[in-house]
């Protein structure tokens, strides 16, 4: 990547700037001073959180919208023959990507940047929470909305800046990097990678571009990061998890329906081990708590005092989508999570069953896109084990409109075959609100999933 040198003066225009990644970089940019507007096909609540700042959105995607644009930012959803691509390549312009245009924006800041196939985003806004509880003022562009900024954006005057990398695209490598978390390695966007060991290459660069005086912190539970570690040339990382090898050892886990508890074991090189005791977070399950733990390792390591760290996973409010409880009735509870993979559905129905072990569990799940489902239909039929009921809504396309000849009926019956759980077909929003009507009763607990419009189906039951 070339470097561009970005003046106050031009005028950056954001394709596809809807997206949570897109819109948070448009409005971090926008209050530095930069001019910038953008284009969605879709009308969203990222979309107005960039009006009411100012910013000029269209509804449309059309040449005309870029005729004073100097500098063009493309989501990794827009193809090459969108309208708006093809008259900024006819004009010659400065076309880049989203991470692209964010190492720029953050080049003089002192960054941390987070990045793994799941949990990326829960743990960028711990850190971001704690960073702002000790009064650093960091940066933060997030990938989730986190609910104590109501924003999953912020420019702060601060030194730091906390970072979700995308890793769909290998654009996370262009990132300047002081300190990391790597969350975890999962199988995940194939359709770019081409195959897995590619992927893997892609974090083992990632790690390996951390400075000498920066530090990375890895999570080694995750069997994939325990294959690539051996390949990190600097060994500049610490490790962190429940395993006995860890440098920051998860002990003693508590899980409650609306918390969980735990110990801490350190023994990190060069200093005394510590143990810090009944570390409570506003979080549950597993998953979470290794994302908790990844938090507190980076930000231990900078400097934060533990009280500090401490306070603010007490007062941690949340992201939305990650498990929103979204109402109550009659003993039935309904939540929405943004969970579109089979580990991150297991992750969420292992921390449910946790702490609602008598209640029936009822996932309502939206796959999404096809060559996603497709690639790991046997890793989704298995990721149900801890439900006992799945509603199955028609899969969200996306930006896909290729034929990828997937039997969706064969995909149904290995998920009853290997979860072991009752299924139903549903067609749209409307058959749900029915279906609801019709078996909602008793105390159930019904989780929507998915990275579409299941979201939106959840609130309007």
């Amino acid at each position: 990547m070339s470097k561009i040198e970005i003046g106050l003066k031009e005028k950056i225009h954001f394709i596809g700037i809807g997206g949570i990644g897109m819109s948070g970089l448009a409005q971090v940019m926008s209050t530095m001073g930069f001019k910038v507007q953008g284009s969605d096909l879709v009308s969203s609540k990222n979309v107005e959180r960039c009006k009411k700042i100012g910013i000029q959105v269209f509804k449309t995607h059309s040449r005309k919208n870029i005729k004073d644009s100097t500098i063009i930012v493309k989501s990794s959803a827009v193809r090459n023959n969108n309208p708006e691509i093809r008259a900024a390549k006819e004009k010659k312009l400065n076309i880049l990507k989203r991470a692209e245009m964010l190492a720029h924006v953050v080049s003089l800041k002192t960054n941390i940047v987070i990045t793994g196939s799941h949990g990326k985003t829960t743990t960028t806004s711990l850190i971001s929470k704690i960073l702002s509880s000790a009064k650093l003022d960091p940066t933060i562009i997030n990938g989730g909305v986190i609910n104590s900024f109501n924003s999953n954006a912020r420019l702060g005057k601060g030194e730091w800046a906390v970072l979700e990398a995308d890793e769909s695209d290998g654009s996370f490598l262009n990132f300047p990097v002081n300190y990391s978390v790597v969350t975890n390695l999962d199988r995940e966007h194939l359709d770019f990678y081409k195959n897995f060991k590619n992927l893997q290459n892609s974090f083992i660069k990632f790690l390996n571009k951390t400075p000498p005086i920066g530090k990375s912190f890895i999570c080694i539970d995750n069997s994939e990061i325990k294959k690539i570690i051996s390949k990190i040339n600097n060994k500049n990382f610490l490790t962190y998890g429940f395993s006995k090898k860890a440098n920051f050892k998860i002990l003693n886990p508590i899980y409650n329906k609306d918390f969980s508890i735990f110990d801490l074991k350190i023994n990190v090189p060069g200093s005394k081990s510590k143990n810090i005791k009944k570390i409570k977070l506003n979080l549950i399950g597993k998953h979470n708590i290794l994302n908790s733990v990844g938090a507190i390792a980076l930000c231990l390591h900078i400097g934060i005092r533990i009280n500090v760290i401490k306070r603010s996973l007490k007062k941690f409010t949340g992201i939305q989508r990650r498990l929103t409880k979204i109402f109550t009735i009659k003993g039935r509870e309904f939540f929405d999570d943004y969970a579109h993979h089979p580990t991150e559905i297991s992750s969420v129905l292992d921390g449910v069953k946790e702490v609602y072990k008598k209640k029936e569990i009822v996932c309502i799940f939206q796959p999404h896109r096809i060559s996603r489902v497709k690639n790991l239909k046997f890793e989704f039929s298995r990721s149900f084990k801890k439900a006992d009921t799945v509603i199955l809504c028609p899969i969200y396309k996306a930006s896909e409109n290729i034929k990828l000849g997937f039997a969706y009926e064969k995909f149904a019956k290995l998920i009853i075959k290997n979860s072991n759980v009752s299924l139903i077909k549903i067609e749209n929003e409307d058959s749900l609100k029915k279906l609801i009507k019709q078996t909602g009763y008793g105390e159930k607990i019904y989780i929507g999933m998915g990275a579409g419009s299941i979201s939106n189906w959840m609130r309007n039951l």
